[in-house]
């Protein structure tokens, strides 16, 4: 490749979603002509979320894809450069600028690179699932559980989060069933206490989701005991998959430290990751909130850290 096709950026932000779109907001702000490169899911998780009512601001609740084209149109009103496109490879080898390249064919120069590709929930990958992805399944009980108040609900998984999302559940829905794949749970004593103790939750051992019943709406839910291969079916208007979320954080991997599972391990009180000039927000390093708002506030910090960053290497 020519070097003369080389684009230099002063600030570089892969993915969008919350995070990325607020870093871009606050980049733009300091002139550093941040350019964002969208990846996959232009907006990220909240695009494939109906409605959004946990954000502040909006005191009528609003759609998540319709929240995160504000984001985009707010970041490229303040000069964020904001293009459709997915970053395949980096080498964040030696000093800054570092090499970036776009789909596979394009090379950016890089002086800050700020990540936020996020993390994708893990399904279960059964057709119905996927049809009714936003009619009553969800992957977050804490952003979605409001919707079902009052009413029966399923949750599938085993782990802490598991736990705590049908604790929550408990709270606001009539009935939670709890769907364990295993005859026991893989969450810490005291949540697995917390769920056998709570009377509104049922937890099915041995059992795994055959189908998740409904036309345009959970109805209901048809679970198989894997030991004895018994169906059955019972009635719910909420559907919530809690088997875990995948950071994706894959090309970062020769260079950025991460967890044993890929979440982005960055400073104390700061977004720095091992690698100078590198930042990371939102899901890709933060896997105990992942909520909107707590993304938002990542990206912010990590266009300020990104900008002290510049300010101090320019004045050196």
């Amino acid at each position: 490749m020519s070097t003369n096709t080389i684009e230099k950026l002063e600030c570089l932000i892969i993915g969008s979603g919350p995070s990325g779109y607020t870093a871009a907001i606050y980049a733009a702000r300091a002139d550093m002509k941040p350019v964002v490169y969208t990846g996959m899911q232009p907006g990220g998780q909240l695009t494939i979320t109906t409605e959004v009512e946990n954000y502040p601001g909006y005191p009528d609740g609003i759609m998540g894809p319709e929240m995160m084209e504000l984001f985009r149109k707010q970041a490229e009103r303040l000069g964020a450069d904001v293009r459709y496109g997915m970053v395949t490879s980096v080498d964040f080898s030696g000093k800054p600028p570092y090499k970036i390249i776009v789909d596979e064919n394009k090379e950016l120069l890089a002086e800050t690179v700020i990540v936020s590709t996020g993390a994708s929930a893990k399904w279960l990958g059964i057709p119905s699932e996927q049809k009714l992805n936003g009619k009553g399944v969800s992957a977050c009980a804490v952003c979605d559980g409001f919707f079902f108040k009052g009413k029966d609900v399923a949750i599938i998984g085993a782990g802490d989060t598991a736990c705590e999302e049908a604790s929550y559940l408990s709270k606001i829905c009539k009935s939670v069933h709890m769907i364990v794949r295993r005859d026991e749970f893989r969450a810490s004593k005291a949540m697995q206490n917390r769920v056998l103790t709570t009377p509104n939750i049922t937890v099915h051992f041995n059992s795994e989701t055959d189908e998740i019943l409904g036309e345009n709406n959970v109805t209901g839910v048809r679970l198989k005991n894997n030991k004895t291969g018994e169906k059955t079916e019972f009635a719910i208007q909420g559907f919530f998959v809690a088997i875990g979320h995948q950071p994706n954080t894959d090309i970062f991997k020769n260079y950025l430290k991460m967890d044993e599972t890929g979440y982005l391990i960055t400073e104390p009180d700061s977004s720095r990751t091992n690698v100078e000039g590198v930042f990371a927000c939102g899901d890709a390093q933060d896997k105990v909130y992942r909520q909107a708002v707590t993304a938002a506030g990542t990206g912010c910090m990590a266009a300020l850290d990104a900008e002290r960053y510049l300010s101090a290497k320019h004045s050196a």
